[in-house]
């Protein structure tokens, strides 16, 4: 099949922060006690976070992210949409 026959995939679905760690959380197989052991931050500001009842902020995201392996970014911008052209 050639390349050009290939469409670009749509965006379906928006995704908010605290669904963003969520998801990358359960991807890991890690539960919220999990994450709390691994970062400090108590289960219940974790499930806070998720639940977008409180909001990340840049250093629990730092801390979060260490824990789960991902670039903060992946966390505080989960919609971001970098096109090829435009990225460094």
């Amino acid at each position: 099949m050639a390349r050009s026959e290939f469409r670009k995939a749509r965006k379906t679905i928006d995704v908010s922060v605290g669904e963003s760690v969520r998801i990358i959380r359960e991807l890991q197989e890690l539960s919220q006690n999990g994450l709390s052991e691994l970062t400090g931050i108590p289960q219940s500001t974790i499930s806070a976070i998720e639940n977008d009842r409180v909001n990340l902020g840049v250093e629990r995201a730092k801390v979060i992210a260490r824990a789960l392996r991902c670039h903060p970014a992946v966390l505080v911008f989960p919609g971001w949409n970098v096109d090829e052209e435009s990225a460094a």
